[in-house]
This record gives structure tokens, sequence and C-alpha cells, in this order.
């Protein structure tokens, strides 16, 4: 079997749950040695376990002494990366006129901040014609009440791999942007507090303007990320797929 990845390094930070996690396993499914990066060493080891062709390493990537740790470590088991997807973020919900700075902190620190210095350190190991892979969102691209402060982190995301490719065209190295539409992710369904029944209710509401009529699974967008990944996408650059049932293209 020809398997797209075979014998690549790849590095899946936020690998640990949902789309990072599902991902992971796309990837060890397709050849590649995976290392996935996680803030809560239970979660990591048990997805490296159910990944298996995985190493993990206890990362908070908005912190940039820990990326460069994770980097000294890949550098010197491996020496190289071949595939990046910058996936580590998150962030919550307030209005205008409730937001504070401690969410804009936190916000901007993981999505933009960590994606910035995730690339920026891995940089020096990313092998000629590696594919780096940003997470984005749906959220960047249309309005969603009280999420403003993360939409306008995503658009920086996707803002970043314009310009990146422009930095790192001498080495042939691919920037593109993977944006989900809403996606049935532990951490979509926290948005809606811990009661089950609030839970689904956001759910559905989210399918309800999903012109496929449904929220999207984890390993949906793993297969996009596949195909980004691999030499399938060797002259997509600069790009964002959307993964997200048509929901930004209305």
């Amino acid at each position: 079997m020809n398997r797209k990845l075979e014998n690549k390094i790849a590095v899946v930070t936020g690998g640990s749950t949902g789309i990072g996690l599902a991902t992971a396993k796309q990837f060890a499914a397709e050849g590649a040695h995976v290392y996935i990066t996680g803030r809560r060493k239970a979660e990591l080891d048990k997805a490296v376990a159910e990944v298996g062709n995985a190493t993990g390493v206890q990362v908070d990537s908005s912190r940039p002494e820990q990326l460069q740790q994770l980097m000294d470590t890949i550098k010197a088991d491996k020496g190289r990366i071949d595939v990046l997807f910058v996936n580590a973020g998150g962030g919550s919900m307030l209005p205008l006129g409730q937001i504070t700075e401690a969410q804009y902190t936190d916000t901007f620190d993981r999505n933009v901040k960590g994606s910035l210095f995730t690339v920026q350190a891995a940089l020096p190991l990313l092998a000629a014609k590696a594919s780096v892979i940003l997470t984005g969102s749906t959220a960047a691209s249309s309005g969603t009440p009280a999420f403003s402060v993360y939409a306008a982190s995503k658009a920086a995301v996707r803002a970043f791999a314009r310009n990146w490719i422009l930095d790192v065209k001498d080495r042939g190295i691919r920037f593109n942007v993977l944006s989900p539409g809403a996606t049935r992710t532990p951490g979509l369904v926290d948005l809606a507090g811990p009661d089950a029944e609030q839970q689904q209710g956001l759910l559905d509401y989210l399918a309800s303007q999903v012109p496929l009529g449904r929220v999207g699974e984890p390993e949906e967008i793993a297969r996009a990320a596949v195909f980004l990944a691999s030499d399938d996408a060797s002259f997509v650059n600069g790009s964002e797929l959307f993964v997200d049932g048509g929901q930004a293209q209305i």
C-alpha cells in the first residue's frame, strides 16, 4: 500500500484531543512518525498510546521556552520536520462590553503567539519542501455573537500564512491554513458548559447553520490535513482550505 506520509516526521501541536488527535492518528496511519504536544500529561500519554507511532512531549505552546525544548528534542531524535500541524489553541465566548483583558490575553497567547513561536522555533528543522498547516476557523470569515476575540485571533493566523510563504520561498516550504467549521470536539461542546442538554442544543443549532445539515467530525478534518501534508498538495501554498460543510460559503 502506498502511504502518503511514509517515513515523514510530523509534529501535531495540541494533539491530545479533538482534531489534533484525529489528525495525529491519520498521519501515523499514512506512515509518519508523529510528535504530539499537549499541556496535560495524562491526556497526552493516552493519545500517544492511541496513535501508536508517536512521541508525546508536554508543551504549553504559549511558552516559547517550552517550544524550543520540543524542537531540541526532535532535533536530537530525528533531525528534521517534514510536516508541522500548528493546531494548539482555543478560546471562549464573551460579547462586546464584557470582554476582559484576561480573555483577550488567553486567546491571543494560545492562537497567535503560540502559532508564531511554534513556527519560528521549528524553522531551522523544517526540511526542504516541508508542509506547515495552521489551524484557522470559519469564525475568521463570518460573524458570530460573543466570539469576536477568537475570530480576530484566527484572522491573524490567516494573515501569517500569506506573509510567511514569501519569507521561505527560497526553501520551498508550503504554508496553508486549514479552517474547520463547527466540529464535534470537546473544545466546541465545552463552550456550552457542562450540561449535556445545553451541549446538544449548541450542536443542533450549529448544524442548522451548515448547508450539509450537520456538524463535522474530527476525522473529516484530519483527512483534509493529510492532503495538505502530502505531495498531493505540492502546488497548494498560501491557501485557506475550508472543511465546513459549506458554512463559510453562504
